[in-house]
């Protein structure tokens, strides 16, 4: 992704097997980089902006985002990144489940960069996420200090 230093990919992702199928499948497409797994809002929103080896103070970063977290809306956490000075640039790849038209809307409204809606059927989601990974080798991120 980016020749500079690593970037770190963010997931939240509160659904365990919906993650292993994404890391198993990033991982298939010859994507090597951290993958730092969060289930819930609170704990990413904690790592994104606070701690020390997260992106606001360590970065680069992408960020693999679930609108359909336990605690709070993945909505709420796009916003905050791409309101905030030294994240606003960080790539967000909406992954989730809600195919509404106006969530869509919303989402690219606030910034996020790539908006996937997760297949039902296991092999169409692998296959999508094969895709992603495929997606994610040849993309540049910003650093933070760009």
């Amino acid at each position: 992704m980016n020749s500079h230093r690593p970037v770190n990919i963010v997931m939240i992702e509160d659904d365990e097997g919906h993650a292993r199928l994404i890391e198993k499948n990033i991982r298939r497409a010859g994507i090597n980089n951290p993958i730092c797994h969060f289930t819930d809002g609170t704990s990413a929103v904690e790592y994104l902006f606070n701690h020390p080896e997260g992106p606001a103070k360590n970065g680069p970063a992408l960020v693999l985002l679930d609108l359909n977290l336990p605690d709070m809306s993945g909505t709420d956490i796009l916003q905050r990144v791409k309101s905030d000075s030294a994240l606003h640039r960080t790539p967000v790849v909406v992954l989730t489940t809600t195919d509404d038209k106006v969530e869509i809307q919303r989402c690219y409204d606030l910034g996020c960069n790539v908006y996937i809606t997760k297949p039902v059927n296991y092999e169409s989601f692998a296959d999508a996420i094969r895709q992603l990974g495929l997606f994610l080798s040849v993309i540049q991120v910003p650093d933070i200090d760009a």
